[in-house]
């Protein structure tokens, strides 16, 4: 089931389903307080960063020099979904494919 919908930098519908949802809280339960935080992120990342097999990751800087990241994959221009997301103190800035301001 899906929880909510938002749009990537591309325009594309990102899903955030139940399922996924469910995984990111059971393997990182801090992630909770993220929730609108994870929406926001990939409607309105700083940075966007070329993933693994295709995905990209949506970046947010928090406090303290850490930062919000979300994997999400676009099946096109009509669909995409969250696969995880994370709280992390660095970023690989060599995997930046668009910054905010472009």
């Amino acid at each position: 089931m899906t929880l909510d919908t938002v749009y990537s930098i591309n325009g594309v519908p990102i899903r955030l389903t139940e399922e996924r949802w469910d995984h990111i809280v059971d393997k990182r339960p801090y992630m909770l307080r993220y929730y609108d935080a994870v929406l926001d992120a990939i409607q309105q990342p700083k940075y966007i960063l070329r993933g693994e097999r295709g995905t990209l990751v949506a970046v947010q800087p928090l406090a303290r020099s850490n930062y919000l990241q979300v994997v999400y994959r676009e099946l096109g221009t009509k669909d995409g979904f969250v696969i995880t997301a994370m709280v992390t103190q660095k970023i690989n800035k060599k995997r930046i494919v668009w910054r905010e301001g472009n």
